[in-house]
């Protein structure tokens, strides 16, 4: 069974179409980068995933169950740690958490024993009690992600969870993240390093203009364009984007 299914998936806004006829799988149990530039579609899709964006046309399953008509089943499935830090800054991470279970039906003393497990699994414990807006940007990451774990989904979704934080820290969660893809968990990443979608992804799909430019494991791509290339190489090649001014490439 696919943990995710996208079939035929379009949506235009006012004669503006932002996902144009797409599809793909994330296979359970695999860890998937989904790619693109800023404004190709990769928000507009996760959305769409999660139940917050109606189609225009196509489908969206998750394990089997169709987002649309069984909204409630599938968004339990899923835990999503978004780029944008969509929370009560005033709430401290503790009482995020256990709100958040609340949500997903998690009894109250099963969410304090799961909050408490995954904020010191983290290095929040001692910042529990903190308002959220008082946090490190990369504090607040580790919120997001550990409200995306708390009621223990069969996919999560993390829009760019790096962003803003510093190497050591982002290495740190790369390496959480592959022993949450081994616990059980399937994994779709978008991200805006290119290194990051190298080291965790099997398989990676690009995404420009609306439209899957291409979908293969990430081993056989670079293979396939040359083993001394790097996936941030290729990716230019195939999108035709153009480096930042740092010589980075482009968010995705």
């Amino acid at each position: 069974m696919e943990a995710l299914d996208v079939q035929h998936l379009k949506k235009v806004y006012d004669g503006m179409t932002a996902v144009d006829d797409i599809s793909f799988s994330v296979h359970e149990g695999e860890f998937f980068g989904f790619l693109g530039p800023n404004g190709a579609g990769k928000t507009t899709t996760i959305g769409a995933a999660v139940g917050l964006v109606n189609p225009t046309s196509g489908t969206v399953s998750v394990f089997g169950h169709d987002v649309v008509k069984d909204y409630r089943k599938t968004r339990a499935l899923i835990g999503l740690s978004p780029q944008e830090f969509n929370v009560d800054m005033f709430r401290h991470a503790w009482e995020t958490l256990i709100n958040n279970a609340g949500y997903f039906g998690v009894q109250r003393a099963v969410a304090r024993e799961r909050a408490e497990r995954l904020l010191k699994r983290f290095g929040l414990w001692e910042h529990r009690f903190k308002r959220f807006q008082s946090l490190s940007g990369g504090m607040k990451r580790r919120v997001l992600l550990a409200r995306a774990l708390i009621h223990q989904p069969k996919l999560l979704i993390l829009d760019e969870p790096t962003a803003g934080v510093d190497v050591e820290l982002r290495h740190w969660l790369w390496k959480e993240l592959k022993t949450i893809q081994k616990q059980g968990t399937t994994i779709l990443l978008t991200t805006h390093y290119l290194e990051e979608a190298e080291q965790l992804c099997e398989r990676v799909a690009m995404i420009t203009h609306g439209k899957i430019a291409l979908i293969e494991n990430t081993a056989d791509l670079i293979k396939r364009y040359g083993g001394h290339k790097k996936l941030e190489e290729i990716y230019l090649q195939i999108t035709g984007s153009d480096t930042t001014e740092d010589g980075n490439a482009p968010a995705v």
